[in-house]
């Protein structure tokens, strides 16, 4: 198995998330006493999360790059960054290195697809919902996305930063994102994407009637798959 890198961190709630599901795919494709090899470079989600507040995108794809030029000279076959917002600063990290940089959205829409749907919720921190880096990777493979309210997308965001990021899982928060979902529902999506990395610690399949694409375990997959 060729080495990942992750650029983790953001938050540290989804980097175990991570690390669990390429460990876990590992030790069933290997062997049970098989893990995966793995190289994390975790950044500081409070600087993170200060400057995406400032709307400072400019440094924090500075930080970006660096820790994927890190993750490259150390060995690392592939980069995986561990959260979907981040992603706002994937051309930058691409162009960066050589090695590949697996984009969370084409993942999602790979999964989408394989599932022959056309329509989907979007749920993620307010930056991942509005802006579009992430719309328009779906638009491109003929995926049309469905946006809560902004009403609705206050409270995702407000959860993530503020429950999810540190670990926090609340049965009314649970309770909410259900409403929104079923919103979303009833406006016709088909699916719902969790476009948070820490949004399955409090969603899973069972917890409402649309296929779920968890973008945490659907991203890391891919990793593994092109790492074998």
């Amino acid at each position: 198995m060729k080495t990942i890198g992750l650029i983790g961190g953001i938050t540290p709630q989804s980097t175990i998330m991570y690390y669990q599901v390429l460990n876990d795919l590992a030790s069933d494709m290997y062997g049970e006493k098989h893990s995966a090899k793995i190289l994390i470079n975790s950044v500081d989600f409070g600087e993170i999360s200060k400057l995406q507040t400032a709307g400072d995108w400019q440094t924090l794809a500075i930080i970006m790059v660096n820790a994927a030029k890190s993750l490259e000279a150390a060995g690392a076959s592939c980069i995986v960054i561990c959260a979907n917002t981040m992603h706002l600063t994937i051309n930058e990290v691409k162009t960066a290195v050589q090695i590949p940089v697996i984009h969370i959205a084409e993942a999602t829409g790979e999964a989408i697809l394989e599932k022959q749907l056309k329509k989907v919720a979007l749920l993620g921190t307010k930056y991942t919902m509005e802006k579009t880096f992430y719309t328009d990777v779906l638009r491109s493979m003929g995926i049309e996305t469905v946006l809560p309210e902004k009403e609705d997308r206050d409270i995702i965001h407000n959860v993530i930063y503020n429950e999810l990021a540190k670990g926090i899982l609340s049965d009314s928060s649970k309770k909410a994102y259900q409403t929104i979902i079923n919103k979303l529902q009833n406006r016709g999506a088909e699916g719902a994407i969790l476009g948070c990395t820490e949004i399955p610690l409090l969603i899973k399949q069972n917890d409402v009637d649309l296929p779920i694409f968890d973008t945490t375990t659907i991203h890391a997959t891919k990793a593994f798959n092109l790492s074998k």
